[in-house]
């Protein structure tokens, strides 16, 4: 039975798949130019799938040498000789399923290469009219061995000396994992794991420098993502609308690929293949709710980097302004992690990748952030949710009343800063099983940020915003309508934080006409 590939394999006749022929094509044009480079993405971002499909349509013109770092261990990296032993080994080994013929492979093995001059002249008398492909995958594996740095320096002389016609090597090299491999010296020496020589300085001439950029998006678009389901549809003719679905699965992951494929598998085995709008928010509830590799990954990232860790608090709950310079190295390191992205308005403006990633990181500040502060408590799930359907109306105003009550003016200085936390870490148990929020990363800065709310078949709007003075409240209507326009809402909600030390400041609720539109209004 065929399945949604989430497993990092090319298997078109097993799998249900994103048609990713288009950019193979232009792989196979990099390959055909003899170039060198290096696809360096996220975790689960399609990097394996990407070169066995790319093997399988370079065979009939190439020998595709696809080896991979994964799990050989470190005892090939303690040594020079360990290295190219084992490196002779694995081609030896990757021949055996390509069109090269028992001699060829043969004289592979035959030789005993025992350093890197050795391994350069093999390469030599093994590439002599010859068209070899090497790819090498989860090449940042070994990322903290000087071993490594000497190969990649001795396939750059070989590719540099190619180029005068003085030497035979590779026709290509791939390199994949999740550095950039064009870095790595500088990231080894800022990690104290590598001493460079007097020569050599702070070595901006990388190894790797040889490399061409790879520019290719990996990301699944609508379009591309209906590839998938199209070929799901011929086998079940559920009657889905594709282009909607496709849409809004892009609309929650951005083409992340593990997302795409998981809440393809999720409505496909888990919610009784129910391809609606509703099904896929479903999917995405089922998905948020899982641990898996990825989402351990996440967690362990923002663990261990707190720069990374305060940048993106910064820049998700309290709407800081981050510019994106991809030489800045937090926006560098959030960037190869699969975290960040360039604005989609065209701003040059970091936000977070996609609506999955915001959801599991805001979770992740409200279960650690407040831990040991005031939080609004008390309001029970059964006062706001009645047959299934969510009153936030009443939600609101339950949270007007208990925040005056809880809150003075010593707490001003807490409020500003997590005010918006706050409301989150109200709102999440109340919804939590039934529904999930995201934040709208692009609409959110220091004076607003909007909140989307799917409970059961319901959305909600909500935009939460400080208090700027009289003269900003029509335009706040303003935004909130706009928003809820692109969602196609009737009725939104608004929530405004007043921190002003005045003594006749009094909370708001109350429901507003604003064009046509119904939004309740609470300042607190």
């Amino acid at each position: 039975m065929r399945k949604f590939n989430v497993t990092g394999t090319c298997i078109p006749e097993e799998d249900y798949m994103v048609d990713i022929s288009g950019k193979i094509e232009k792989i196979i044009e990099m390959v055909n130019d003899r170039s060198y480079f290096t696809i360096n993405r996220a975790r689960q971002y399609g990097k394996t799938t990407t070169l066995v499909c790319l093997e399988k349509a370079l065979k009939d013109d190439y020998i595709v040498v696809s080896i991979s770092f994964q799990g050989i261990g470190d005892e090939p990296f303690k040594s020079d000789e360990n290295f190219c032993k084992s490196f002779i080994k694995q081609i030896v080994s990757a021949l055996r399923f390509t069109s090269a013929s028992k001699e060829y492979r043969e004289k592979w093995a035959n030789h005993n290469v025992t350093n890197f001059d050795e391994l350069s002249d093999h390469i030599t008398d093994m590439c002599e009219d010859m068209k070899v492909v090497l790819m090498i995958d989860e090449v940042d594996r070994t990322s903290n061995n000087r071993v490594f740095l000497q190969f990649l320096s001795t396939l750059r002389d070989k590719f540099l000396a190619r180029k005068t016609g003085k030497d035979y090597t590779f026709h290509s090299v791939i390199l994949a994992g999740v550095y950039d491999i064009k870095n790595i010296k500088l990231k080894l020496i800022d990690e104290g794991l590598y001493t460079p020589t007097a020569t050599e300085g702070k070595i901006y001439n990388s190894p790797w420098n040889i490399a061409v950029n790879f520019d290719i998006d990996m990301s699944f678009n609508p379009e591309e993502i209906s590839t998938m389901l199209n070929e799901y549809e011929s086998d079940y003719n559920t009657g889905m609308n594709i282009t909607k679905i496709s849409e809004e699965i892009y609309n929650y992951t951005s083409g992340y690929p593990f997302l795409v494929s998981r809440i393809c598998q999720h409505i496909d085995e888990k919610l009784n293949k129910d391809w609606t709008v509703n099904g896929v928010r479903e999917a995405v509830k089922i998905l948020i709710a899982e641990q898996n590799t990825l989402f351990d990954d996440i967690f362990k990232n923002l663990e261990n980097d707190k720069k990374l860790h305060d940048y993106i608090y910064d820049l998700l709950i309290l709407g800081s302004f981050k510019p994106y310079v991809i030489y800045n190295t937090i926006v560098n390191t959030g960037v190869r992690y699969g975290f960040f992205k360039k604005m989609s308005d065209g701003s040059d403006r970091v936000a977070i990748s996609n609506k999955i990633f915001e959801l599991m990181m805001t979770d992740y500040y409200i279960a650690k952030d407040l831990n040991d502060k005031k939080q609004i408590t008390g309001v029970l799930r059964n006062d706001v949710i009645k047959k299934d359907k969510f009153d936030m109306e009443l939600c609101l105003r339950k949270f007007a009343a208990h925040y005056a009550e809880l809150f003075n003016e010593n707490d001003i200085v807490f409020l500003e800063r997590h005010g918006r936390l706050l409301f989150l870490s109200y709102l999440k148990p109340l919804i939590n099983g039934q529904g999930f929020y995201h934040i709208e990363s692009q609409f959110t800065d220091l004076r607003r940020m909007d909140i989307v709310v799917d409970f059961g078949r319901e959305q909600f709007i909500i935009e939460l915003k400080l208090w700027k003075g009289e003269e900003y409240e029509r335009k706040a209507y303003e935004q909130l309508l706009g928003y809820m326009e692109s969602k196609k809402a009737v009725t939104g909600y608004l929530l405004t934080f007043d921190f002003r030390k005045e003594a006749n400041k009094q909370t708001k609720t109350e429901w507003v006409e604003f064009d046509g539109k119904h939004i309740f209004d609470v300042l607190v």
